[in-house]
């Protein structure tokens, strides 16, 4: 009986284990296996493999039962992920419905989630900007969150390894808040588009319009061919998942790469409960899952542990890993765990016309648009708010009467009918600040289907916000008057946070144990053979898109994983 509990063991023990396969996750896998580490990655959803599970990727608008529209019945039933954006009747597979993994409100919060193998790495907007030391330093120099144990120079190779592997379309801008990567070609930007970017570099020194760096293959290199992916064809259909591998995903690219090197095991239907606690030991030693199909438990055991379940889910499951050492949570000496959660605010946006250019017209599709860097606080304190925002910007027109036809009549119609004006539209991207009366925590009496306690979710604006989103409407308004724009149309919503889909901290990186939960490394201060590189370990936010941030972030911990694990500092 002993040999049999001794073999069990051994078929369920592993070098590394990764909780989660989305963005981080799927670098995790990535790194750890291609480093030679027999490595189990667990997913809480079901399988989805790259082309094969990706039902709706070439169906036309006409073979949909609703034509791309979800009906009455699903919207009422999805209050919560019904209000994003990419939810429609040709993605909606990839998205958590709202009854299948409740969670409570005590501020509303929209969480958007996507449990399948690769997570939302399905279904993010691709958009790709490295941070600066503007970033990484504003808390030090606020005084709001902690510092950050790491600087631009401590990630910037790291950006430049993942920029490479992943594929990344963008120019060479030279602009300090936006540090230039390793990049594709970029996407140009259309004629009214820059003529504003022209316009704002003449009139304001510091301001610029650039196409947006995206995760887009706009000219493959020999490392994306050999990852099996080609260019991406502009189809504009990216939640459906791209059958070409145009763009990043875990998908199309680390989780294929990481199952070719012979050291992965991946198991979907998954959840993790907790992270098992060697009191013995003083380090990690496992986790405990549930199987979602048969509801059995089951133990995993590990050297390391990755945990990449995204932000709100990674806090979730280190406050659920409770033992003698750790009442309170996994790893949280200093009381912090589960607190200090940020996001991005998108509440305002701001459109406009413009009456020249009516020669021209757009052709075709982009994958990406236009972007404003932030411009505000960078060298000093101006405003009377804290950190900076970004924004979108884009320009388009549109056929104001229908024309009829068939083959080149038609599209003639199309291309050279009655257009509209040109219309410009930017959305604002502002930095939250980290607070702790933003947070999240377990509920006391409630738990799921896997008996896993529900998350509390209590996270707001402040009065920072406001005063941020004032300022854009009012700059935009200022820039776009001065370019000649007219009908300038700046308009709020009442958006509860989360619709921004980049929740961060909540388990955040720091220089002093007593004020975080992990080291400059990533590393659980209190059990270093625990990392966390998702979006929980954010110390602040910035206003930068985070995901190339949570991938080079990854790849850097676990390189840094496999050199202890060589020096016997967590086997």
């Amino acid at each position: 009986m002993a040999n049999l509990n001794t073999d069990s063991v051994k078929q369920c023990t592993f070098d590394a284990i990764v909780i989660g396969s989305g963005i981080s996750g799927g670098w995790a896998a990535k790194e750890l296996t291609g480093h030679g580490l027999k490595t189990l990655v667990l997913e809480r959803g079901r399988d989805v493999k790259h082309v094969k599970d990706y039902p709706t990727t070439n169906m036309m608008p006409w073979e949909f039962e609703h034509h791309g529209q979800l009906p009455s019945s699903v919207m009422e039933a999805n209050p919560i992920v019904g209000r994003c954006y990419a939810f429609g009747e040709d993605s909606q597979h990839f998205f958590v419905k709202d009854k299948e993994h409740p969670y409570i409100q005590k501020k509303p919060f929209d969480w958007i989630r996507g449990y399948q193998v690769g997570g939302k790495s399905l279904l993010w907007a691709r958009q790709t900007q490295r941070w600066s030391d503007f970033d990484f330093e504003g808390p030090a120099r606020d005084g709001f969150a902690v510092d950050w144990p790491i600087r631009y120079k401590d990630i910037a190779p790291w950006y430049s390894y993942v920029e490479k592997f992943a594929g990344i379309a963008g120019n060479k801008d030279g602009i300090p808040q936006l540090p230039d990567g390793e990049f594709l070609p970029g996407f140009p930007l259309n004629d009214v588009e820059r003529y504003f970017s022209d316009h704002l570099k003449k009139n304001y020194k510091d301001r610029h319009v650039i196409s947006a760096r995206c995760a887009h293959l706009s000219k493959p290199n020999q490392i994306h061919i050999d990852q099996g992916r080609t260019q991406c064809q502009n189809r504009d259909l990216c939640q459906r998942g791209c059958p070409f591998g145009g763009y990043f995903s875990s998908n199309a690219s680390t989780i294929p790469w990481a199952e070719k090197s012979g050291n992965m095991t991946l198991r979907p239907h998954s959840v993790v409960q907790s992270i098992i606690y060697d009191e013995n030991k003083g380090k990690a030693t496992g986790v405990r899952i549930v199987d979602t199909n048969t509801k059995e438990s089951k133990e995993y055991f590990a050297k390391i542990i990755f945990v990449n379940a995204s932000a709100l889910n990674t806090s979730l499951v280190l406050l659920n890993s409770t033992s003698h050492r750790f009442p309170n949570g996994f790893g949280n000496d200093s009381g912090v765990l589960g607190k200090f959660v940020a996001f991005h605010n998108y509440s305002a946006n701001i459109g406009a016309e413009y009456d020249g250019f009516k020669e021209w017209t757009t052709d075709g599709r982009s994958p990406t648009s236009g972007y404003i860097p932030r411009f505000r606080n960078l060298y000093k304190q101006e405003t009377d708010f804290l950190r900076g925002y970004a924004c979108t910007f884009g320009g388009y027109r549109y056929q104001q009467h229908k024309y009829e036809g068939v083959g080149a009549s038609l599209k003639e119609g199309l291309v050279k009918g009655d257009l509209s004006p040109w219309y410009v539209g930017a959305q604002f991207m502002g930095e939250t600040i980290p607070k702790a009366t933003n947070q999240v925590s377990l509920d006391t009496k409630l738990k799921d289907d896997w008996g896993v306690p529900l998350l509390n979710v209590s996270v707001d604006y402040d009065d920072n916000d406001n005063k941020m989103r004032k300022d854009f409407i009012e700059q935009l308004t200022e820039m776009l008057t001065s370019a000649g724009f007219k009908n300038i149309r700046p308009s709020t919503d009442h958006r509860a946070p989360g619709l921004d889909i980049h929740e961060m901290g909540g388990a955040r990186m720091g220089k002093d144990p007593k004020t975080s939960i992990l080291n400059e490394w990533n590393q659980v201060h209190a059990c270093k053979n625990v990392f966390v590189t998702d979006g929980a370990c954010m110390t602040s936010t910035s206003c930068q898109n985070p995901s190339l941030t949570y991938m080079a972030i990854t790849a850097r911990a676990a390189n840094h994983a496999v050199d202890e694990l060589k020096r016997g500092n967590l086997g």
